[in-house]
């Protein structure tokens, strides 16, 4: 394979998040971790018993390739970390193709200085189409028994791939996913809801844990290369929050396996979800059409106990950080939320959602078109020290939220948008 290739494509608008900040001393951990100390060996050896057939055969069989997709975009500051976490893996046995998805500033030099450095390593140049158009250009030239993506900002702790190819291999199973540390100024944390659903699981279907749907990264899995050919998988182009939908139909299609070790280090850097961005009429049009896609792939699966915790547990997971934003959002960005949740949701209501409290009475605000009801909450709420004040009916014993009568009129919203679930007492 040669070390540049230039492709061009049809030219579409740049999709690729960037982040800064690095936790001082990692990418020296990870230098530590895969140096090797030098012992003095006594003159005589012993001599070495007689190998088996089975030893002998182990010996010398070849560990799977690995086909390793990294799409770069404006990340000349970033790269390098990235490509040494990926040297450092303890599976040595693996290929990257680097796509230079149109990048103005040096990426696409540091990536053919990297290209030149190792021959495991290629590079393509092309025009920018975006994350989802780089990921499978990258997929087309890339190798290997299994296929990985990652992203250049992004890096891996050593055993990543040795943890990941080492479950398929073992289990049989069609990919496998890991659990994740975001990467903050202030250090590495796993976040607790990736926790919850990294329990460990071999040769799992999707019955057995939906909520896995809800780990929608494309960057901490594995997958069989037979497998993502025969499924006929591919990231959907000219589109943000392209990694559900895919991420979403393996999940459906596959076997997987899940792992609750840590592969990923998701570097956040500050101002990289601003948002200017998050407000905009086409951000939101694009976390609309990837949610679309996704629950119409739930929906064709056929199962209603599956689509039952996709609509309320991962479908509405982050809508509220959408209502934390429309105090001061224009009015065409207002109708465009309603509309999605309506056509979302507009058959169950988020009264039913995993949202907290405060944000399943902003969805029924929303879908009951009462703005300025939806802003005096959210201004409300961003005044609170902890969770918003709650009250028990005496007659019945039931908790429900208390919200000040200046900001939501009780007596006018249904009961269960204010209803406590036993946990959140």
């Amino acid at each position: 394979m040669p070390a540049s290739v230039l492709v061009p494509l049809r030219p579409a608008p740049a999709t690729k998040r960037t982040f800064r900040g690095t936790p001082s001393g990692f990418i020296s951990s990870i230098a530590l971790a895969c140096s090797v100390t030098a012992r003095s060996l006594p003159a005589t050896l012993p001599r070495s018993p007689a190998l088996g057939s089975g030893t002998v055969k182990r010996l010398f069989s070849r560990a799977p390739l690995l086909g390793v997709v990294i799409p770069a975009w404006g990340v000349e500051d970033y790269l390098d970390d990235c490509v040494r976490s990926l040297l450092a893996q303890t599976h040595r046995r693996w290929e990257a193709v680097i796509v230079d998805d149109g990048s103005t500033d040096r990426t696409g030099e540091i990536a053919d200085e990297w290209a030149h450095r190792d021959n495991r390593i290629s590079v393509i140049h092309s025009v920018n189409g975006g994350l989802g158009a780089a990921r499978n250009l990258g997929m087309q030239h890339v190798r290997g028994d299994y296929l990985a993506f990652l992203d250049s900002d992004d890096v891996l702790p050593p055993t990543a791939y040795a943890d990941l190819v080492g479950a398929l291999e073992g289990s049989g199973s069609d990919f496998a996913t890991g659990s994740i540390v975001l990467w903050e100024a202030d250090g590495l944390v796993e976040p607790p809801w990736m926790r919850r659903l990294h329990r460990p699981l071999r040769g799992a279907r999707i019955d057995d844990r939906p909520e896995i749907l809800g780990d929608v990264f494309a960057w901490n899995k594995v997958w069989r290369r037979g497998f993502w050919d025969d499924a006929g998988l591919e990231w959907p182009e000219g589109v943000r929050y392209e990694d559900q939908p895919t991420t979403t139909r393996s999940f459906l299609r596959g076997s997987f396996d899940v792992l609750d070790e840590v592969v990923y280090n998701w570097r956040i850097r500050e101002g990289s979800i601003t948002q200017t961005r998050a407000s905009s009429v086409q951000d939101l049009a694009d976390r609309w059409e990837t949610k679309r896609q996704s629950l119409a792939s739930v929906q064709a699966y056929g199962s209603a106990e599956v689509e039952e915790v996709f609509v309320d547990r991962v479908l509405a997971g982050d809508l509220w950080r959408y209502f934390l934003l429309v105090p001061g959002a224009p009015e065409e960005w207002w109708r465009l939320l309603r509309a999605g949740v309506l056509e979302l949701w507009g058959t169950r209501s988020l009264v039913h959602s995993g949202l907290p409290p405060v944000h399943r009475l902003a969805g029924w605000l929303v879908a009951e078109d009462r703005r300025p009801e939806v802003v005096a909450l959210m201004e409300w709420v961003a005044t609170l020290d902890g969770p918003a004040p709650r009250a028990q009916d005496v007659a019945t014993g039931a908790w429900r939220l208390s919200v000040p009568h200046s900001v939501v009129d009780e007596t006018t919203v249904a009961p269960e948008a204010l209803a406590l679930r036993d946990h959140e007492v």
